[in-house]
C-alpha cells in the first residue's frame, strides 16, 4: 500500500473499513461508518476543481477547504448528532492513514464540527411504574423454573435505588456493601476509575440481607464471602452482561410494563429512573452529578432541564390556559 504516489478515496476507505472491522464493532457500526465517509466523499468530489466521480477522488485533493465545503452540505440537511458522528469517523478515517503513512497530516481539526449533544435521560414511562416492578419481581411467579424472587428484587431495586451501571453492578462484590447499621453504603468502582459511595437506605439494605440469606440456604455460606461477585445467576455463577440484561428484560416482562421501557434504555432506564426521581424531588446537579458518577456537571444538568420542561408541560396542559385566550384586551 506504500508503493504508490496517489490514492483514491474510496480504496482506502476500504482498507479503513477492514482495519476496522477487527475491532468487531457490529454490522449497523460499519454501515454507519461506510455511509458517513462514501456520503461526505461524495459531496467533496462535487466541489472538487474539477468535479469528479468519488471513485476518482485522490486522497490529496481533501485540502481543509474542500473539507469544509463538504461538510457544510453535509450538514445542511441533518441534525447536529449526524454531523458530529460523521466527523469523528472522518476523524478516525485520517488518523489511519497518517498511521499507515498515507498521508502526512489529518485535516480533520481544520473542519468545524458541532458540539456533540448530550444523551437525553430515558427513564421509565408512567409515575407507578418503578413500583409496579418492584412488587412483581418480590414475588415468584408460577411459569418460573426455579424461581428466585430474592434474587431478582435485589437486582432491581439495587439499580432503581442507587444509579448504578451494568458494568458497576457486575463488578459489586458481597463485601461492597460496607458500614454499620444505619449508615449503610456501596463502595462502587466507577467509570474511568473513578471510584464513588452511595448510601443505602435501610429498606434497600433489607432487600440485600434477605437476599444473601436466601444465596446462603441455596449454595452454603462460603458463597457469601466478602470477594464473592454480589449479583450471581441460578448456578451461584457471577452474573455476566447477557445474563444480568436478560434478567432485568424479564422482570420487565413480567410485571407486564414491557411498553414502558424505552427503546435502547434496557437496564439503563433504571438509572434514569433513579436520576430522574433525584431530580424530581430537588436535587441539585452536583449531588446528582456525586451519585451517578457523571464526568461533568452538563450530564447531571440534563435530569433537571428535562425535569423542568416535564413540569411546565404538564402546566400547559391544564385547560384553563385556553379559557384565558381572549380575555386579556390590550389597549
Amino acid at each position: 500500500m506504500h508503493d504508490k504516489v496517489d490514492y483514491r478515496v474510496p480504496v482506502l476507505i476500504e482498507e479503513f473499513l477492514i482495519a476496522r472491522a477487527t475491532r468487531k464493532p457490529s454490522p449497523h457500526t460499519l454501515q454507519a461508518y461506510r455511509r458517513d465517509l462514501v456520503g461526505v466523499g461524495r459531496l467533496a468530489a462535487e466541489r472538487a476543481t474539477p468535479p469528479l466521480p468519488l471513485d476518482a477522488l485522490p486522497v490529496t485533493a481533501l485540502s481543509p477547504r474542500l473539507l469544509r465545503a463538504a461538510f457544510a452540505a453535509f450538514a445542511a440537511p441533518r441534525a447536529a448528532a449526524s454531523v458530529h458522528r460523521a466527523w469523528s469517523t472522518w476523524n478516525n478515517f485520517f488518523t489511519f492513514l497518517v498511521a499507515e503513512g498515507v498521508v502526512p497530516g489529518n485535516p480533520m481539526p481544520a473542519v468545524d464540527r458541532p458540539r456533540a449533544p448530550l444523551p437525553q435521560p430515558k427513564p421509565l414511562r408512567g409515575e407507578d411504574t418503578p413500583e409496579r416492578l418492584l412488587d412483581a419481581v418480590a414475588r415468584a411467579a408460577g411459569r418460573q423454573h426455579d424461581p428466585w424472587p430474592e434474587r431478582d428484587l435485589a437486582v432491581v431495586a439495587l439499580a432503581l435505588c442507587t444509579g448504578l451501571r451494568l458494568s458497576e453492578l457486575l463488578a459489586l462484590r458481597v463485601g461492597s456493601v460496607a458500614g454499620r447499621p444505619g449508615e449503610r453504603r456501596v463502595d462502587v468502582a466507577g467509570k474511568g476509575g473513578r471510584p464513588r459511595v452511595v448510601p443505602v437506605e435501610p429498606e434497600l439494605d433489607e432487600v440485600l440481607v434477605a437476599y444473601l440469606e436466601s444465596r446462603v440456604r441455596r449454595f452454603g455460606a462460603r458463597s457469601v464471602r466478602p470477594d464473592s461477585a454480589l449479583l450471581v445467576d441460578r448456578r451461584g455463577e457471577p452474573l455476566r452482561r447477557g445474563g444480568l440484561q436478560y434478567l432485568v428484560d424479564s422482570c420487565y416482562r413480567r410485571a407486564g410494563i414491557a411498553d414502558r421501557v424505552p427503546r435502547g434504555a434496557r437496564l439503563h432506564a433504571l438509572r434514569h429512573t433513579f436520576a430522574t426521581r433525584l431530580a424530581e424531588d430537588g436535587a441539585s446537579a452536583a449531588e446528582i452529578m456525586r451519585l451517578l458518577g457523571h464526568a461533568s456537571l452538563a450530564s447531571s444538568q440534563t435530569y433537571i432541564e428535562v425535569t423542568a420542561g416535564q413540569q411546565r408541560a404538564a402546566v400547559r396542559s391544564n385547560r384553563t390556559h385556553r379559557v384565558l385566550v381572549g380575555l386579556v384586551s390590550v389597549e
